[in-house]
């Protein structure tokens, strides 16, 4: 499932077959988008995002949709006087343990600067920040990506005004502070956002100059704000990466450039690469979350001769449907936790805990 968010905004399935399926087209007064914004399946089973335009007001919806298209729109923003609620949310939401959803506006509330908000999947919306509240705007403004949940249960996420961006954390209180403020060697305007890396730091992109590179850079930052710069492009190997990175279950990092590439320099058509940070191979399941007896697919690399999968350390039947899919089924006895596979190389684990579902 994606959500497409160009001037034909619509919703669509995509299956591996290639057969498409339009679930519904956003017709201005339910929502439009002009950002790429990608989906997200809640625990309840439906698809929830956001539309950075349209709706009551024309600064965007916070909508969920189920797999058989039936959309209903949670919120309006702008609904406040002043936009005090905020206005065109960006980067999707995520969910939060209390199954409540998280998210940023691009602009809005009590500063004009944008915030960070909380929706339940009933529709009511609190705004947990604004955004320009400190001093000469400290705190960053103009967030353009979506939050990450990190594996300490705080959330994480960038701004791309602030100097030249920032890295901020908010607590499960929603305590907020500011971890890093971008500048100079370190480059600046991180709009692709964060993920966080199987080994707890979180890594990104930044599109303006980094030190010598005047085509952005590839980063690192722990969770306590200190950032590594891990890769300066050239021009030759692309240039300015708005798109944010996806680790791959061999460990590595991948992502794409809007510009540059070996022929044509800076003013090329972008290119695809790969970071290897020796980070060490995992597994991922599909979904992550479900039911006893749900069946559940589980994505890696050379799983052909696995031996157990276990889930939380509790055993489950399981299928070896190719070299990078494994077939399982939740076990009776199971709880929340990682989900483990026993190769004849070594044991791999879930980057993400599965939550099992009452």
């Amino acid at each position: 499932m994606f959500w497409s968010g160009s001037g034909s905004s619509r919703v669509f399935q995509q299956i591996p077959s290639g057969q498409w399926t339009t679930l519904h087209s956003f017709n201005g007064s339910d929502g439009a988008g002009q950002y790429y914004s990608a989906l997200i399946q809640g625990t309840d089973g439906k698809l929830y995002g956001v539309t950075t335009g349209g709706g009551t007001y024309g600064y965007g919806t916070a909508f969920s949709i189920t797999l058989s298209g039936t959309l209903t729109t949670l919120y309006n923003f702008c609904s406040q006087p002043d936009c005090a609620d905020g206005g065109s949310p960006v980067g999707g939401l995520v969910q939060g343990a209390d199954g409540s959803f998280y998210g940023a506006t691009l602009a809005g509330g009590a500063n004009g600067y944008g915030t960070l908000f909380k929706i339940t999947r009933g529709g009511t919306l609190t705004t947990l920040y604004n955004f320009c509240s400190q001093p000469n705007c400290a705190d960053g403004y103009y967030p353009h990506a979506a939050l990450v949940r990190g594996g300490d249960g705080n959330f994480y996420g960038t701004t791309g005004g602030g100097t030249a961006g920032t890295m901020f954390r908010m607590a499960p209180d929603w305590t907020f502070t500011t971890l890093l403020t971008f500048c100079c060697d370190d480059g600046g305007s991180p709009v692709s956002g964060l993920i966080e890396g199987t080994d707890g730091s979180f890594y990104g992109t930044t599109t303006s100059p980094a030190g010598s590179s005047m085509y952005g850079a590839l980063y690192r930052i722990t969770r306590d704000g200190r950032l590594t710069i891990l890769h300066s492009f050239d021009g030759t190997d692309g240039s300015t990466p708005y798109g944010g990175l996806v680790q791959g279950t061999d460990g590595s990092f991948y992502g794409t450039t809007t510009y540059g590439g070996p022929a044509s320099g800076t003013l090329g058509y972008g290119t695809v690469y790969r970071l290897s940070v020796g980070l060490a191979p995992f597994v991922t399941s599909l979904p992550n979350n479900g039911a006893v007896g749900e069946t559940i697919k589980i994505l890696g690399t050379d799983l052909i001769g696995a031996t157990a999968v276990n889930f939380n350390g509790v055993p489950a039947a399981f299928t070896v449907v190719s070299p990078t899919e494994v077939a399982t089924t939740v076990p009776t006895d199971a709880t929340t936790g990682y989900l483990t596979v026993a190769t004849p190389t070594g044991t791999l684990k879930t980057n993400v805990p599965f939550q099992v579902l009452p």
